[in-house]
């Protein structure tokens, strides 16, 4: 087991402090002290395939880690108390100031990647959008750089998460 996996980095209770806190066969631990529970779950996130009116493919460059200055989809992580299509226009607008038009869901993708030192889950939804305007796009919040692409001329090896990696050789596949 690698040593960023949730079972390795947490050592301690976060209820109640003690050293008890075990590994269980079902993604959780699980304090002998107190009793308390975690389940290391995967985050839900929404990533979006854009597809210009040439057909291309955009594609963002990462501006953080991880994965910093490779490609990606724009997108990111549901907050709490929002749903994946809210999060979808969210992430949107906050990375590349644009208003989503229509979206439709294709499927997800499980992933796993380490952050600050733990192993991360996620289920990432991937969603075909059109936007109301594609001439105000402009590169905001964790992507620094918007690019376009023939779908002929993705280098999936340039895009540095492994779902979204998937998600694309997917989507131009399938197409």
């Amino acid at each position: 087991m690698h040593l960023t996996h949730p079972q390795q980095v947490f050592k301690f209770c976060p209820k109640c402090g003690s050293d008890h806190f075990r590994s269980k066969e079902d993604n959780s631990l699980q304090c002998d002290a107190c009793g308390f529970r975690f389940y290391y779950n995967a985050a839900s996130s929404v990533a979006a395939i854009i597809l210009d009116e040439q057909g291309r493919l955009l594609l963002t460059r990462r501006a953080i880690d991880p994965f910093k200055g490779t490609l990606d989809l724009p997108g990111g992580f549901v907050s709490v108390d929002e749903s994946s299509e809210e999060a979808l226009a969210r992430e949107i607008e906050e990375e590349l100031g644009a208003e989503v038009l229509e979206y439709r869901y294709i499927r997800s993708y499980p992933n796993r990647y380490e952050y600050s030192g733990l192993t991360v889950f996620t289920n990432d939804a991937a969603f075909v959008c059109t936007l109301r305007d594609y001439t105000v796009i402009k590169p905001a919040d964790d992507v620094c750089e918007v690019e376009w692409f023939f779908l002929q001329d993705v280098k999936l090896e340039d895009i540095g998460i492994k779902s979204i990696r998937t998600m694309v050789r997917d989507f131009i596949e399938h197409l």
